[in-house]
């Protein structure tokens, strides 16, 4: 039987092999940060941090070097204004007009609505810290601009709590009621630049981290610590009854009233420092038993978790030291107190890793990356734990080269992890989402 020989087709249907389709565009493009309002809001915070970061590293080392450094505004009311209103107000923004519509039931929103505040805020922060070393108008001037764009955030914020029609609104309008503190803090600092009323910056800046920073930071962690734990781990029931709510808020708020009047009225009386005392102790008990009964120790097999609880339970160690210092402070008549260390506490501790632990949390998420933190998050987490606790130590150290040295390994280490932070997501929120989807 005779073959016949199989050869390829040369008809009409047949036609040159396809191309492969080109490889995703992954390169940084400044465009990608109006994809979504996290990455425009996260980027500008991320430069913030790492500016804010680099200029007080660069200061107490220049300051221990003996090299001297021309200021204009005193440097202790500097650093807090800008540790305390740089960074912060931007990272909450990203997450605000992200999540905030979800918990709203509203539509997302577009990241352009942003632009403009943001733009003004960063260039009234270079205006600021310029000012610092220059001049208190130009410093004044600076910070009237990050006020400008923050209140527009804020009362764009508060017109999406009162468009929505969900009968619970209650996290989302004490955000929103915290946010206008925060811009009220802003506009009081710009005055006492412009006027040079040192009281009452010192009184801003107070206000900016117990009635602003804190409180938002509180009704978050009331909302997302114990939901984020039962979603996780099985045997965790996500317990957050209102009246914990309104118990956290009225804490930050009795730490805050002292030291509102702090700077103007100098020393308390000792019966005011026995009664901060009658509240901070219970209340860190109250503190750390909640960080318990959310799963701390739970957490600790899930890293990412770990990072949000391991925030949250500085909040009682600073009310702990806080109890401790009023104590020394109403038994020696002001004399003797724990210095900084309950502020930085606060500050670093629970504001600083609960701030990480989220946007990391979101930036992964909203990349279309796992729900995890890498080896590098958890490293700089860690980094930044040792940071905080590094400068609690130097408060308590006794003697004075032992504390410089202390600050200054602390301020390194900060530095190393919110830079390192900054880097690492700064470079994420340039680029498309790794899973091919929008936003």
């Amino acid at each position: 039987m005779a073959t016949i020989p199989i050869r390829p087709s040369t008809g009409p249907s047949a036609g040159p092999p396809r191309k492969p389709p080109p490889p995703p565009d992954t390169r940084w493009r400044a465009a990608w940060l109006l994809a979504a309002p996290h990455r425009l809001g996260f980027f500008a915070a991320a430069l913030m941090l790492a500016i804010s970061a680099v200029w007080w590293c660069a200061v107490l080392y220049a300051r221990a070097a003996g090299v001297a450094i021309p200021w204009a505004v005193a440097p202790p009311a500097a650093h807090a204004l800008l540790m305390s209103q740089g960074f912060m107000p931007l990272f909450m923004a990203g997450f605000l007009f992200t999540a905030g519509p979800k918990w709203l039931g509203l539509p997302e929103q577009h990241a352009r609505r942003l632009l403009g505040p943001v733009v003004l805020m960063l260039a009234g922060w270079l205006g600021a810290i310029t000012g610092f070393h220059l001049h208190t108008l130009l410093a004044a001037a600076g910070v009237a601009l990050v006020a400008t764009g923050w209140s527009r955030i804020s009362l764009m914020f508060l017109a999406l709590v009162r468009a929505s029609t969900r009968d619970d609104r209650l996290h989302p309008a004490l955000v929103a009621l915290s946010c206008l503190v925060g811009a009220l803090a802003l506009w009081l600092a710009a005055a006492a630049l412009a006027f040079d009323v040192e009281p009452l910056l010192r009184s801003a800046n107070q206000l900016a981290i117990w009635g602003f920073a804190a409180c938002v930071f509180a009704a978050v962690s009331h909302r997302m610590i114990p939901f984020f734990g039962a979603a996780a781990i099985p045997t965790l029931d996500a317990w957050r009854p209102n009246w914990l709510l309104w118990a956290l808020l009225g804490l930050l708020w009795l730490e805050a009233l002292p030291a509102l009047a702090e700077p103007w009225w100098w020393p308390l009386p000792v019966a005011l420092r026995w009664l901060q005392v009658a509240v901070e102790a219970p209340a860190a008990a109250l503190l750390l038993w909640l960080a318990l009964r959310w799963g701390l120790v739970q957490s600790l097999k899930i890293r990412l978790l770990a990072m949000l609880h391991g925030g949250f339970f500085w909040l009682g160690l600073a009310y702990a030291l806080q109890a401790a210092s009023h104590a020394l402070m109403a038994l020696s008549h002001n004399e003797l107190s724990l210095g900084l260390a309950p502020l930085h506490a606060l500050t670093m501790g629970y504001l600083g890793a609960t701030l990480i632990a989220m946007a990391t949390r979101v930036s992964s998420g909203h990349g279309g990356r796992p729900l995890a933190a890498d080896n590098l998050a958890w490293t700089l987490y860690w980094v930044l734990q040792g940071a905080v606790l590094l400068r609690v130590l130097a408060a308590l150290w006794a003697t004075a080269a032992g504390s410089t040295a202390l600050t200054l390994l602390a301020v390194l280490l900060w530095t190393v992890a919110t830079v390192g932070w900054a880097l690492r997501y700064g470079g994420w929120f340039g680029r498309p989402r790794v899973d091919g989807r929008p936003g």
